[in-house]
């Protein structure tokens, strides 16, 4: 006789599996790709959008949780599972070796749909900024924390969740983090700033990008995040309010950074670390790449040398 949780889990797992059938003549060439690797798709709808995510796990129970992951600005889930570049292949190969250390894996996808305070799209980026308007992505992330993962985790597994995401991910990554900390055992931010302290200027054209526009200011310095020193300050007067939850759990926090990043300056991960420590945030010393005086974009993206401190980390806090 099943359980009444082991009923609603396979109530759950029953109706994702509908929708995701009914959504997989949409998938796209490189999700298509994922999938003959063995990941599984979902879509669904949320906040009045469709959300998209691709997820994969050990066969039986996840014996070290699941980690959510949250792409790069301009990116997409996909490049998690699937390497068409060079330079995204140290992301699959990080969830290939997250999957063989016991990990479930689900890859979240960004809208379109940020426009800047001024009503401009920012493209394919996540919804990390402080608006006065509700957040786009905040739900999805819920949905998939409180209802998607749960549905789907065998029993036996380990229930802590996890989130790691790069660049624009990063920093909704701490959105994530601070806004639903009771949800999360431990998060890891990569070449990510602090998501209450900057703001966006979405005008098409302006750095050459084709689906990101625009670039970000630092709200104390006014300086574009990716100048040297961009982020450092004496003081923080123009910090959007960070949110104060009535909870006792909080996710522990790894920072990761090249300080050769010429996309987002170091001194902007820095600033992370010190506002996490004064809102209470337990973080664990950052692991850092040396610099070697050769700034750019390279150092920006996730790299292989994060794959096993980064997965340590987590193994660490599974429970």
């Amino acid at each position: 006789m099943l359980d009444a949780m082991s009923a609603v889990r396979i109530i759950v797992v029953a109706v994702l599996l509908l929708v995701a059938g009914r959504a997989s003549a949409q998938a796209v060439f490189q999700e298509r790709q994922c999938m003959e690797r063995g990941w599984q798709r979902l879509a669904l709808g949320v906040a009045g959008y469709e959300r998209r995510l691709l997820w994969s796990a050990p066969t039986g129970p996840w014996r070290r949780g699941a980690i959510l992951v949250m792409h790069g600005g301009g990116g997409a889930h996909f490049q998690w599972c699937v390497a068409n570049a060079d330079i995204v292949a140290p992301q699959v190969r990080f969830t290939e070796a997250a999957l063989r250390a016991g990990f479930a894996v689900f890859l979240l996808d960004s809208t379109d749909k940020v426009a800047d305070l001024e009503g401009r799209p920012c493209g394919k980026v996540w919804d990390d900024e402080v608006r006065p308007r509700p957040n786009l992505d905040l739900p999805f992330i819920a949905e998939v924390a409180r209802s998607i993962v749960p549905g789907l985790r065998p029993a036996g597994s380990a229930p802590s969740l996890f989130v790691v995401g790069l660049s624009s991910g990063g920093f909704m990554t701490v959105r994530a983090a601070t806004e639903m900390p009771d949800l999360f055992t431990a998060v890891a931010p990569v070449s990510a700033g602090d998501p209450y302290g900057w703001h966006r200027l979405c005008i098409a054209g302006a750095t050459g990008r084709s689906n990101v526009h625009g670039y970000g200011l630092d709200n104390e310095t006014r300086k574009r995040i990716d100048a040297e020193e961009s982020c450092r300050a004496d003081a923080y007067p123009n910090e959007r309010p960070w949110p104060a939850r009535a909870t006792s759990s909080r996710p522990a926090v790894r920072r990761f950074l090249d300080r050769d990043d010429g996309i987002l300056d170091p001194s902007c991960s820095d600033k992370l670390g010190v506002q996490l420590r004064r809102h209470g945030y337990a973080e664990a010393p950052p692991f850092e790449i040396a610099a070697k005086g050769r700034r750019g974009y390279l150092p920006h993206l996730f790299q292989d040398a994060y794959i096993r401190p980064l997965l340590d980390f987590f193994a660490q806090h599974s429970r």
